[in-house]
């Protein structure tokens, strides 16, 4: 009877291992159920801070793209808000000169229209040929465009006798007789200067040969 005693006292610890790991089972789920709620918060919380940095960098380079950079000369041209403009008279140069003092003018559309047409004519200068040109009472305009109080470009305009304009940036100046493919390429020039300071119109060329002639109709042509 002592044997047997002996045999049930295995049998029923035997059970128990079962038991044991089932009871243990749920511990273990309960342990990779809190590790796996962290890893999903941790994913989540990764993918928050990806969108939050993209959403806030898109309205920075949205802005950078829709801002023009700051240019000079005729690249300028859509920039520039203001014109300081000199008028001067030479009645017998060089000893008699008048000028009026610079006078700035700040109507955006109408300054930007004149410094258009001043690029449109000497980037597309007139050949070199004899003049025929009008009386040249000494008639000029000198100024400069302006973004605000930064200087873009500065001009002349002799807008009589051999009419000629010039545009300089930078140390660099092109300049050209307003006729031909300049007159053609800035039709309006005389119109949008006048619109500003009311300037006088200029009179007409008439090409006279093959060199330039800058003094009158009567004057032979420098060599």
């Amino acid at each position: 009877m002592e044997r047997t005693a002996w045999r049930v006292r295995p049998n029923r610890m035997m059970d128990q291992r079962p038991l044991r790991g089932r009871a243990g089972f749920p511990r273990i789920l309960g342990i990779l159920g809190i590790l796996g709620a962290g890893l999903l918060l941790a994913a989540l919380s990764g993918c928050g801070s990806v969108v939050a940095s993209g959403s806030a960098a898109d309205p920075a380079a949205a802005g950078a793209t829709a801002t023009a950079a700051p240019q000079v000369g005729c690249a300028s041209v859509n920039q520039a808000t203001a014109v300081s403009i000199r008028h001067l008279l030479h009645l017998m140069v060089p000893v008699n000169i008048k000028s009026k003092a610079s006078t700035t003018y700040r109507q955006t559309a109408q300054v930007r229209a004149l410094f258009g047409q001043l690029c449109a004519a000497v980037t597309h200068p007139a050949p070199n040929r004899v003049m025929h040109c009008p009386a040249d009472i000494g008639t000029e305009y000198l100024g400069t465009f302006y973004d605000g109080s930064r200087a873009l470009a500065t001009f002349s305009y002799a807008a009589s006798g051999c009419e000629r304009v010039s545009v300089s940036t930078a140390g660099k100046t092109l300049s050209t007789l307003v006729y031909g493919p300049a007159a053609a390429a800035a039709p309006h020039l005389a119109t949008d200067l006048d619109v500003l300071v009311g300037a006088p119109k200029p009179g007409t060329m008439q090409p006279g040969g093959g060199g330039v002639n800058p003094g009158g109709p009567n004057m032979p042509a420098n060599g």
